[in-house]
């Protein structure tokens, strides 16, 4: 009940939407029900008047049934264009309230997250939640209006018709649904997190393809999708047996209540005008008004049978939507910098979970426009200073400075604008080379991106392709070559023009005359910034004017590359003793 009200909370902005929705469908029922009951009476009127020679007016009900028609079709056209477009802004509504509160938790909380599994809570869960408005909300309070005018008008014949009826419409419109309800539950939820698995394994296998068939997993990972598929059916199965089974109860219960309202009112009926409570022509009314009454409840087994699936996948969102950031933003205004030097002062962090801290008592200065690299070995800390720097984390002890301002008084978003990152995982979207490049400056001209990607010893390559800038990528920029992608990444972050650069393990990976070109591009990037480079590799560390060693965590050398040339940890961990 918590996460339904939670839900129905965000719903708030769509409310004037969903009532129209309602109103209309409502009013849809109301016509359809009138048509029926009105063509029943009017056949059965004129039949009983062209054998008694009485004389009828037939203009009032003829009408009323071509009203009834129009409002009936007019109506469901209307009632689909609204619910649907309710629904379709709800769902809008829905995945940027989501992406909103995803943003704060990246990437830090997000790395415990498989891809896999988030695309499904962003669509398939988002997308699940469409069944709360058009297939739960409006069918019940369409139902519980229906029954109200349904129990009100029987009642003016004979209460006890009405009271008949009602508690058929009260069996099929309410103790079925529970019953789908209780037996659909289970099978929803299941059905939620079969499908997040099965699209988790499903892009593990794509993705992770070449080293499955070299290992000769690919059948294991067949097996395994095979069974969560077998899986997700037999719930399926279930599900629709559900629904058949409801189904036919509610059609079960529409056929008792029309017999039994038959049974209560044939010793009711007598000739018009004789005083008795029901007239010939009634009769035909109380018996197609009966069946077309059904129409109101019978979407309710189906609606609350998917509830529990629909629960599911709020419970899903709000999983993650609850999720504490590893950082917490400051109330008020971020500072700003005068000067953008960088200073590390005791800083201590250890991940989540992890016994052993990943930094222990970091002391690290970097001037404004000076360069300081940072070496270690795998594991040694480099990626979470890094992370440190950028407030995806935020230190357990200790400060980190810029400009002489703790990074905490600052916004992430306020602080990333001042600094610009090369790494060595460097992503680029699934869009042109020009979309790709104007991430970092939206209003960058056709003569600054040429600029920037001459500078990063790109644009001849660029220039040379039929599209030039507007050349697709593909999905992480398939299409290029790993030098390529990092110069791409370099003209990016000349783009930015930020006063801070962190430059992560830059050229790892490439082979060697890639890598000269690559840092031969990056060093024209670090002219006048407060550079921090990362990395393991011996390019560029001659230029850098002071180079720190990180070892589990700690600092142990420090010093210029020809100072360090004769320590202990240096040599040997650039393989050059």
């Amino acid at each position: 009940m918590k996460d339904l009200l939670r839900l129905l909370r965000l719903l708030g902005p769509y409310r004037g939407w969903m009532a129209l929705g309602t109103l209309l469908a409502l009013i849809t029922l109301i016509a359809n029900v009138t048509l029926m009951a009105t063509s029943g009476w009017f056949i059965a009127a004129m039949a009983v008047a062209g054998t008694s020679g009485a004389s009828m007016n037939y203009f009032t009900p003829a009408a009323l049934i071509r009203t009834a028609a129009i409002l009936r079709t007019v109506g469901r056209y209307l009632e689909r264009l609204v619910t649907h477009e309710a629904t379709l802004r709800q769902l809008a509504g829905l995945r940027v309230w989501f992406y909103a509160h995803l943003e704060p938790l990246a990437p830090a909380r997000l790395q415990q997250l498989h891809s896999g599994d988030l695309l499904s809570r962003i669509r398939a869960d988002i997308d699940a939640l469409d069944n709360l408005y058009l297939r739960t909300l409006v069918p019940v309070a369409v139902a519980a209006a229906g029954l109200a005018l349904s129990f009100a008008f029987l009642a003016v014949f004979d209460l006890g018709i009405a009271l008949f009826a009602l508690a058929m419409l009260l069996t099929a419109g309410v103790l079925v649904p529970l019953w789908a309800r209780m037996r659909g539950a289970g099978p929803g939820r299941r059905m939620v997190q079969t499908q997040a698995e099965l699209r988790s394994v499903a892009i593990d296998g794509i993705q992770g393809l070449p080293e499955l068939l070299v290992y000769g997993a690919a059948a294991a990972q067949a097996q395994r999708l095979h069974a969560l598929s077998l899986a997700l059916t037999a719930d399926q199965d279930r599900m629709s047996a559900y629904a058949g089974i409801s189904q036919g109860a509610v059609t079960l219960a529409a056929n008792l209540a029309l017999w039994g309202v038959l049974w209560l009112a044939v010793p009711l009926v007598g000739p018009t005008g004789s005083g008795a409570p029901i007239a010939p022509p009634s009769l035909a009314l109380l018996a197609l008004f009966t069946l077309a009454a059904y129409e109101a409840v019978a979407p309710l087994p189906l609606a609350l049978q998917h509830l529990g699936g629909t629960l599911a996948a709020a419970r899903r969102l709000f999983e993650i939507v609850d999720a504490e950031p590893a950082v917490i933003e400051p109330r008020g205004t971020s500072p700003r910098p005068r000067c953008f030097d960088l200073e590390v002062r005791g800083v201590c962090f250890a991940y989540p979970g992890s016994a052993r801290p990943a930094l222990a008592g970091i002391d690290l200065s970097v001037p404004e426009g000076g360069r300081v690299a940072v070496v270690g070995s795998t594991g040694s800390g480099k990626s979470t200073l890094l992370n440190l720097l950028l407030r995806f984390w935020a230190p357990d002890q200790g400060s980190i400075r810029v400009g002489g301002h703790d990074l905490a008084s600052f916004h992430g978003e306020d602080l990333r604008r001042h600094i610009a990152v090369v790494s060595q995982h460097t992503h680029l979207f699934a869009a042109t080379i020009r979309e790709n490049l104007l991430l970092a400056n939206p209003d960058a001209s056709q003569a600054a991106l040429e600029q920037a990607c001459e500078a990063a010893q790109i644009h001849g390559f660029i220039a040379g392709l039929p599209d030039g800038y507007d050349t697709w990528l593909g999905e992480t920029g398939v299409r290029l070559s790993g030098g390529q992608a990092r110069r791409i990444a370099i003209a990016r972050a000349l783009l930015k023009d930020a006063p801070i650069l962190l430059l992560d393990e830059p050229t790892e990976g490439l082979d060697g005359p890639t890598e000269r070109s690559v840092m031969a591009a990056i060093d024209d990037l670090m002219r006048g910034r407060t550079v921090l480079l990362i990395s393991h590799r011996t390019a560029g560390l001659e230029a850098m004017g002071k180079i720190v060693v990180l070892d589990s965590g700690r600092i142990r050398e420090r010093g210029t590359h020809q100072q360090l040339l004769a320590a202990e940890h240096y040599p040997r961990l650039l393989g050059l003793r």
